[in-house]
């Protein structure tokens, strides 16, 4: 089946969540302009945003009205021409409208999975949960007589799984787009042995379309994005619990987030980088990777700990973040989450103390939102690192093992064939990660 008449009919699973939402909006604008081609123009395309959730599905309309607003007026050139020949369509702001009326005419809400059932392409965007998976796809796949192909947002289940145990016969492959997927520009695609080779150059295809930049995972637990930032994440619990035999447990995580932001230089310390996906998403991750690795212990004890306390993390619904490891106050991290005393310490009571543990920073140390934007930053990271490796500080001493672990994460990946070369493993974490150089480097 052509590309574009695989894209008439789609449905999109768990519309209403944030990744969900997310690839609704670029599948919409994709959906659009392939029916304002002149070829396409008598066709009815339809986009059914499914999630059980009502009221999440009520505010989605009005999230995708602003997004595609924002993105008629910032590229109003590409969607003049959409409109080419148009009548009735004087100005920038009667082509904009006109572009996000169109748009939501392609999208109907529904909390019905049997919408599903004629749509020949199904976008598989709900929570990591492999049994939840499997019962929606494997429903869908033997009421549809479409035999629809399966796009799964999954972080880290194995698609030869999902494929096995719902039934499809090799119509589905790994799509995972990095969050907000509408801004993001990777997308990790991974084929099964078994993924049928039309589904493989569609996805080509839709990644090219959609703008994005693709980084082919293979099939193994975790991929590539996932495969490195679990281990990073159990890295520095690690490195908390060691620390915590001279400080208390709120300033080692205070303190490792800070090496893993400041001092490796970073946009985000590894605890505000977890609250950030959700505590008990890295959680339910862990526990899908865990089995597959069974040389390596892919767990911790202070996830289920924090879990059982009730703290979650993630991001409300306009996007604030959540508390977590860490306290919020405006984006800012106000406290420290001491899982013994169920409170958050005030970083003010911490700070002073951590940092001078921590030690100073080394010359020519810059920020990350600096050093990401200049031209020069290969040659001044070198610089500062190199000025590390002659300190004594408690803060270079983690900083080096911190960025020695994840160097030795990101090998790893590729001798376990689950990336297929160095420069995968490096495109992933600068691009998905925002990391000023990758994990695989001649710093460490």
């Amino acid at each position: 089946m052509e590309y574009d008449k695989r894209l008439e009919h789609v449905t999109i699973l768990g519309a209403a969540g944030k990744m969900g939402s997310g690839i609704l909006l670029l599948t919409a604008l994709e959906m659009l302009a392939l029916k304002l081609k002149p070829e396409n123009r008598s066709k009815e395309y339809q986009l059914y945003a499914m999630d059980i959730s009502e009221e999440g599905l009520e505010g989605l309309i009005e999230y995708i009205k602003k997004q595609v607003r924002k993105n008629g007026e910032r590229k109003i050139d590409k969607v003049k021409e959409l409109y080419t020949g148009k009548a009735g369509l004087t100005g920038d702001e009667d082509i904009v409208n006109r572009y996000v009326a169109d748009v939501i005419g392609l999208i109907k809400p529904v909390t019905d999975l049997k919408t599903a059932y004629q749509s020949g392409l199904i976008f598989e965007a709900v929570n990591e949960d492999l049994k939840l998976k499997v019962r929606l796809l494997s429903e869908i796949n033997k009421n549809n007589p479409e035999k629809p192909w399966f796009l799964t947002n999954t972080s880290s289940v194995p698609i030869h799984e999902l494929d096995e145990q719902a039934g499809l016969e090799g119509r589905i492959m790994g799509f995972h787009f990095y969050n907000p997927p509408a801004i993001q520009k990777l997308v990790e695609v991974i084929k099964s042995e078994k993924t049928i080779p039309d589904l493989v150059e569609f996805s080509k295809e839709l990644v090219i379309r959609l703008g994005k930049i693709m980084v082919p995972a293979n099939d193994v637990a975790g991929f590539i994005g996932n495969g490195h930032f679990m281990r990073d994440a159990l890295f520095g619990i690690q490195k908390v619990e060691e620390l915590s035999s001279e400080m208390s447990f709120a300033e080692a995580v205070f303190a490792i987030n800070t090496v893993s932001r400041k001092f490796l230089i970073r946009p985000m310390g590894i605890f505000r980088l977890v609250d950030y996906v959700g505590v008990d998403v890295v959680r339910l991750i862990l526990k899908v990777m865990d089995p597959h690795f069974p040389d390596e212990t892919l767990f911790s004890p202070l996830f289920d700990k924090l879990k059982a306390i009730g703290v979650k993390g993630g991001q409300n619904p306009d996007g604030s973040q959540k508390d977590g490891f860490l306290k919020y106050e405006e984006g800012n991290i106000a406290g420290v989450y001491d899982p013994d005393k169920k409170d958050y310490i005030p970083v003010q009571d911490i700070k002073t103390k951590v940092n001078e543990k921590l030690g100073q920073l080394p010359e020519g140390m810059l920020p990350w939102k600096e050093l990401i934007k200049n031209p020069d930053k290969e040659a001044l990271v070198e610089k500062i690192f190199s000025n590390m490796a002659s300190m004594e500080t408690l803060g270079a001493k983690l900083t080096i093992e911190y960025g020695t672990r994840s160097k030795e994460i990101g090998l790893q990946l590729v001798d376990g064939k689950v990336a297929q070369s160095e420069k995968d493993v490096n495109t992933v974490l600068l691009t998905g990660f925002y990391h000023i150089y990758g994990p695989i480097n001649k710093y460490f």
